[in-house]
């Protein structure tokens, strides 16, 4: 199964273009949605190809803590900015210290559902434009609106959760040590529930938050509009991210 490959952007670990995966009607449209963590030391290098993969748009769903310590390196860049908060699965957030990746998906998905919501309303508003959704790691806040704009627009499960998991590797080594080194200057203990809270993304841990997402509202589309978004916000997610067959 192919999943979205790492693209090298300078100052990264975990930039990916979701495109090409197999949806119904055709395929997710290359170009049009990236994912990353966070992008707070791009530089002139990175910020360069940013505008040459044609990013006009990122979505930060970072709390106020990360963004004064981490703030995007994007001045001169000509992208719409669109904070949503989201402090579950932030580092700054004691609640999240020794909590399962399955719990705190939970959270997301019930304490920030308008969040999601909003996430994806600005998505499918966003017209031919290339949409970035960041965070700090990229792969749970991010990793959970990824996945259910992909789902909602017809992209296998398996599919899906194989590019989620993908950010697992990509973001072991220099940028899991420097979290980890970063964490323990806060004198917190490194166990290892707390290393994969930090670099994990076991395919489990999608597969149970969809899992209760079906139980709980019968499919993805319909958590979608249970929590906010309109049948026609759904239709233009379809049209911008699906280039039909």
């Amino acid at each position: 199964m192919r999943t979205a490959r790492r693209i090298p952007v300078p100052g990264t670990y975990n930039f990916r273009d979701v495109g090409g995966y197999p949806a119904d009607g055709g395929t997710i449209r290359s170009g049009k949605l990236f994912r990353s963590d966070g992008i707070h030391a791009l530089g002139d290098a990175g910020r360069q190809a940013l505008r040459e993969l044609g990013v006009r748009e990122v979505i930060d769903l970072r709390d106020d803590f990360e963004v004064e310590a981490m703030p995007d390196d994007i001045a001169g860049l000509d992208a719409k900015v669109l904070r949503l908060p989201v402090f579950e699965g932030s580092g700054a957030s004691q609640d999240t210290v020794g909590i399962s990746l399955e719990a705190l998906y939970e959270r997301i998905l019930t304490l920030h559902a308008d969040v999601v919501v909003s996430a994806l309303r600005e998505l499918a508003g966003s017209g031919d434009e290339g949409v970035l959704i960041h965070c700090t790691a990229g792969k749970d806040r991010t990793g959970i609106v990824v996945a259910l704009a992909l789902l909602a627009v017809g992209v296998d499960r398996e599919t899906v959760i194989a590019d989620y998991a993908e950010s697992e590797s990509n973001l072991s080594g220099d940028w899991l040590d420097a979290m980890l080194t970063l964490v323990e200057s806060h004198d917190v203990e490194i166990t290892p529930s707390l290393r994969i809270l930090l670099g994990g993304s076991p395919p489990e841990a999608l597969d149970g938050a969809i899992a209760r997402i079906e139980k709980e509202h019968g499919s993805v589309r319909q958590y979608l509009l249970d929590s906010g978004l309109s049948e026609l916000e759904l239709a233009s997610l379809r049209a911008v991210l699906v280039e039909p067959s």
